[in-house]
């Protein structure tokens, strides 16, 4: 018998209900200030971050091996077979490829490392199909299939206040900025392919660009069942409203909704709105 384990990394979005309800496993990235580091989620909150961003504005890292080591060596003891791994995307993190390395010198088990080419809830969903999968029967190959599937056909959207901070992070992809600024262009952000930020359109103005996320998720609706997140960094009023829209419209099966992590704060900033989409 197939016993399998669900792991991803903190940048996923889903609560710590979830998590535990499912028994979904969590490498915490790590958030590094001048004279601290903390263990994203675990011992730093998103308020925190924005709390002290006046101060200074922390770097981010990778799961420690030491984290990764321990969760694969309590897995093996604990009688797992097979592990799924679900991470943030490599073209924003150097995590797929630091733990994949790790995999690779378990030989009592089978682990499988998904790299998302997403985050938040782009990463959060294919996790929580792959539960649904492995609740409903399926054995490892089958839930690995699934969740494939579910990573190409989950899409996410955002916008944020300023570019300032994912410059500041080396984070800013292929979306384009500069002069965007001083004319009040926000840019809808969404991931290529290569698992890297670039500007999906330009849109003058926050209220314009929070009502064409709206209609991002109306034409992915259109002609199919879809599951949506919505998703925001310290922008609740703005998000809650989007989330009030987007359950109106007949085509949206089940909606999730989340402050993003504390990783995602420090690459972001303030005032982040998303939506990420899937098919239900």
């Amino acid at each position: 018998m197939n016993k399998i384990a669900i792991v991803t990394d903190s940048t996923c979005d889903l609560s710590d209900d979830i998590l535990e309800k499912y028994n979904i496993k969590l490498l915490p990235l790590r958030i590094i200030y001048s004279n601290a580091e903390y263990r994203d989620r675990v011992e730093i909150s998103p308020e925190e971050i924005y709390e002290r961003f006046e101060l200074e504005i922390p770097k981010s890292s990778l799961p420690s091996p030491e984290d990764v080591i321990q969760l694969f060596n309590e897995l093996e003891q604990d009688g797992f077979t097979h592990v799924l791994v679900f991470t943030i995307s490599s073209g924003l993190s150097g995590t797929y490829n630091m733990i994949r390395m790790i995999a690779s010198e378990y030989e009592q088990m089978t682990i499988k490392v998904l790299d998302s080419k997403a985050l938040s809830w782009g990463l959060g969903i294919p996790v929580l199909e792959a539960v649904k999968a492995i609740i409903s029967g399926n054995d490892f190959n089958q839930v690995l299939n699934i969740a494939k599937t579910v990573i190409e056909d989950t899409k996410a959207y955002f916008v944020v206040k300023t570019l300032e901070y994912l410059k500041k992070g080396g984070r800013i992809g292929k979306v384009e900025g500069t002069i965007g600024d001083i004319l009040q262009i926000k840019p809808i952000i969404s991931i290529n392919t290569e698992g890297i930020y670039y500007t999906y359109k330009k849109v003058r103005g926050r209220k314009k660009s929070l009502k064409e996320l709206l209609q991002i998720v109306e034409e992915s609706a259109k002609d199919k069942l879809i599951n949506v997140a919505v998703v925001h960094g310290n922008a609740l009023e703005e998000a809650k409203e989007l989330l009030d829209s987007i359950k109106e419209l007949s085509n949206v099966k089940e909606t999730f909704f989340s402050q993003i992590s504390p990783v995602m704060v420090v690459h972001t900033g303030p005032g982040l709105v998303g939506v990420i989409t899937s098919e239900a």
